[in-house]
């Protein structure tokens, strides 16, 4: 009977929207042990009353619940109330972490990187679970813990998103511009910071159209302030050009899209209008160069494909100048200000013009281009189909006819370029033949673009990645361009992009970023297969470009060879970029260098080095020098001129015949932390080199950290080193990297008690990842056991099998 009447009252107490928020009962309130008894006995189903219940009531109610009986409720809730109970509970000293843990293992079914370090598994959770939502990857209603028909999955998870993955044909971006999502994607806004992409694959217009209103929502009137791009192994153009200038902060509604509501009218005036260049560009006019018609015959040949909205790839169009010219010229250019610019733009007065772009009288283009387009024959190469918006001219030969001041700018590339003038008419040229002809051997200042006015921005991200993005000369120009004035910009990230001759352009656009009033560009990240220059000459280029960078990682993985070298006409690298003159003093603070095979000229180095005088971590990697002397240069240039360096780290090097330098290197007092990974220190005289390395560092109260992985310690080696923990070492080492040095349990062994014997304490970490550990489970478990008593371990089950070559090398 009192059990009845219990059911009864926690019914209506769950239900009643006028109960109050205490439970009560007609009987003497027992003490809470008693009550949190008689809720567990309770059926599962009487708790989940709460989830179709009045969300009012239910605000009320589980405030006021005691601790343990909350604690008992936690579990049982689905995602939706368990979120929104999170505050509540921590005010109570209970944490949820294992049981969203325990969502994530049972509805996720993936394992997080042991390298991550989560440190919010809600916030996990939800982010990973919006993703799947959006992308359709797994049914809210196969789950009760994930159904809920008063919540929206995607409205109550976008608050913890603060990093979004679009993949392949821009999956999820048409249903977050969705009206039905309006309040999902204002959430975003506020809430995002990082927008990826990743295999992205040809996309049609209407997906082109939607990503254009998520950027211009996420980026220009939100948080993003990151934008990465992976593994895109053929870009679309297009679609890559769109993502570069939205990144940005440049806005310009799709045709036919709908008026930005967030802008307003004040706004919408600063959109691109019909004439997008000569707005952004003011009166300033780029000048009329190889490499700007060489973008030129790129967009009409893609301007062809865009008509016919196809996804596929379109093959190497044959183009003729006349037919490029007719096409990118007859939207309302007018040729007499496009053939003569004022001497107030960017060419002096007597300046003369490239030879690839002749200076000629409007009269002259007019009658040459109507020439030559009476002597076309009808089998000649196929012209680039313009956009709608391009109208042919009508009436009187050699007129263009100005595009109504109504209708819309379609294509973004217009107010990103103004394209080249009259060409020569009947001169055919590949697509392949203008690229080549128009970067290789002519002057890099010829690009000439000026920077976009500020004024007409919306806000931009900061940093930029582009990851395994191979960039045409299209897409080359334009981000080029882009950066020129992109001041916000503090980090970039060009990974593998098959830059080539491109890298002049970009030193350019550096240069003329580091000269803008607010550059605030400090960190760059730069690798790729092949350079034409070598990477030292083009470390120098980029420090003199850029004196202000604190950041810098440069890594060439092959030898420098020129790009095209059959080209006629393919010189050297411009004088302006590589030179003899001393680097002037720079900002530097991290320096990293990963080097290709071949002898390095230690002067170079050691002239950035001795620039660099703020310098704090180095790095280099499979640097190889011509002599043990000229490391010893690099080393002595270190002490000398970068007295605040504190971490110094040599990876893949061969260091036997160094042995002196890496004895001169220990014994520098301002290091704080040094790695030699795989350089194979011990090579050679290991019986006397070990002693005398030790006795270095039983000296050196300053180094705090040392790494050696990967230079074949073994048992002897290490047990020499546990020598620097003696009681008569004036060593201040916590942290110690051993890993991959063909360590035994035995050797582990003595080496730990060793350490008890000393008595030193804990001296924090110790890494030991593949070792050969696995030979002896019992020994290895005794040995880390005793070793957690002095320092931090961490190991790994490593199969040691897998190094019976290197075993046997070392017998």
């Amino acid at each position: 009977m009192m059990r009845a009447t219990l059911d009864e009252k926690r019914r209506e107490l769950l239900l009643s929207p006028e109960a109050p928020p205490t439970f009560t009962s007609p009987v003497q309130t027992p003490p809470r042990q008693r009550s949190l008894r008689a809720l567990e006995r309770s059926n599962r189903s009487h708790l989940m009353v709460v989830s179709p219940g009045c969300l009012e009531h239910w605000e009320r109610l589980h405030k006021a619940l005691p601790g343990p009986i909350l604690q008992s409720i936690l579990p049982l809730l689905n995602i939706y109330y368990l979120e929104r109970i999170e505050e509540t509970a921590l005010k109570k000293g209970l944490s949820t972490q294992a049981i969203w843990r325990r969502l994530w293992d049972e509805l996720m079914k993936t394992r997080p990187s042991s390298l991550e370090s989560v440190t919010c598994w809600r916030a996990k959770f939800m982010e990973a679970f919006f993703s799947h939502v959006l992308r359709g990857t797994i049914d809210v209603s196969s789950d009760r813990r994930l159904c809920d028909q008063r919540f929206s999955p995607l409205l109550h998870s976008s608050r913890h998103v603060r990093q979004l993955t679009i993949c392949n044909m821009l999956q999820g971006a048409t249903e977050l511009v969705a009206e039905p999502n309006r309040r999902v994607l204002e959430t975003l806004a506020s809430s995002l910071h990082t927008l990826k992409f990743r295999h992205l694959l040809f996309s049609d217009v209407a997906a082109q159209q939607s990503l254009r209103q998520l950027l211009h929502q996420l980026i220009h009137h939100g948080a993003v302030n990151q934008v990465s791009l992976y593994s895109w192994p053929v870009p679309e153009s297009a679609l890559f050009i769109l993502i570069l200038t939205m990144s940005a902060g440049f806005w310009q509604p799709g045709p036919g899209g709908p008026p930005c509501r967030l802008c307003g009218e004040a706004s919408r005036g600063r959109a691109p209008s019909r004439d997008e260049g000569s707005l952004l560009l003011g009166s300033r006019r780029p000048r009329r160069d190889a490499a700007e018609r060489c973008a030129a015959a790129l967009m009409a040949s893609r301007r062809k494909s865009e008509a016919k909205q196809t996804a596929r790839a379109v093959p190497p169009t044959r183009v003729t100048r006349r037919s490029t010219q007719e096409s990118l010229t007859a939207g309302g250019t007018d040729p007499k200000r496009e053939l003569h610019p004022p001497a107030t733009s960017h060419e002096a007065p007597g300046t003369k013009r490239p030879p690839s772009a002749p200076a000629t009288t409007s009269s002259a283009s007019a009658s040459s281009s109507t020439s030559s387009s009476k002597r076309a024959p009808a089998s000649s190469a196929p012209q680039p189909k313009p956009l709608k918006r391009f109208k042919r001219a009508a009436g009187k030969k050699g007129t263009r006819t100005r595009q109504g001041s109504g209708a819309e700018s379609e294509d973004l590339y217009d107010f990103v370029f103004i394209v080249a003038g009259e060409k020569e008419d009947g001169e055919e040229m590949e697509i392949g033949e203008v690229a080549c002809g128009a970067l290789d051997g002519s002057d890099p200042s010829c690009l000439g673009l000026p920077a976009l006015e500020a004024s007409q921005r919306f806000r931009s991200i900061s940093t930029l990645e582009l990851f395994t993005v191979p960039l045409s000369t299209e897409a080359a120009l334009t981000l080029c361009h882009l950066l020129s004035s992109w001041v916000s910009l503090e980090s970039l990230t060009l990974s593998y992009n098959g830059l080539g001759s491109n890298i002049f352009r970009l030193l350019d656009s550096l240069r003329a970023l580091s000269a803008q009033a607010g550059c605030r560009l400090r960190a760059l990240h730069l690798s790729d297969l092949f350079s034409p220059l070598p990477i030292l000459e083009l470390t120098r280029a980029i420090v003199r470009a850029l004196p202000l960078l604190r950041v810098l990682s440069i890594r060439v993985d092959h030898p420098s060879q020129r790009d095209n070298p059959a080209v006629p006409g393919n010189a050297g690298p411009p004088s302006h970029i590589i030179g003899d003159e001393e680097i002037p003093e720079n900002c530097l603070e991290q320096l990293e260098m990963g080097f290709p095979r071949g002898a390095q000229p230690a002067p170079l180095l050691c002239s950035v080095l001795k620039a660099s005088g703020s310098l704090q971590q180095l790095s280099l990697d499979s640097t190889t020098f011509a002599s043990p002397q000229d490391f010893g240069l690099v080393l002595q240039t270190l002490k000398e001129y970068n007295l605040a360096l504190k971490r110094l780290s040599f990876h893949d090097m061969n260091l036997a015949d160094c042995q002196s330098e890496v004895l001169f290197l220990l014994q520098n007092l301002t290091l704080q932390e040094i790695t030699f990974s795989f350089c194979r220190l011990f090579e050679k005289r290991p019986a006397q080199f070990l002693p005398e390395m030790v006795a270095a560092m039983k000296g050196n109260s300053t180094l705090k950290g040392l790494r050696l992985p990967g230079n074949r310690l073994g048992n002897a080696g290490l047990l020499a080193l546990a020598d620097v923990f003696s009681e008569d070492s004036s060593s201040s080492l916590c942290q110690l990297d051993i890993s991959s040095n063909c360590i035994k349990p035995d050797g582990l062994l003595e080496f730990a008690k060793r350490l008890e014997r000393w008595g030193r304490g804990a001296f924090g970490h110790l890494r030991l990842f593949q070792n050969w550990l696995d030979q002896d489970a019992v020994t290895a478990r005794e040995a880390i056991r005793r070793l957690r008593a002095t320092c931090h371990v961490v190991s790994d089950s490593w199969d040691s099998s897998q190094a019976f070559a290197d075993y046997v090398s070392t017998m």
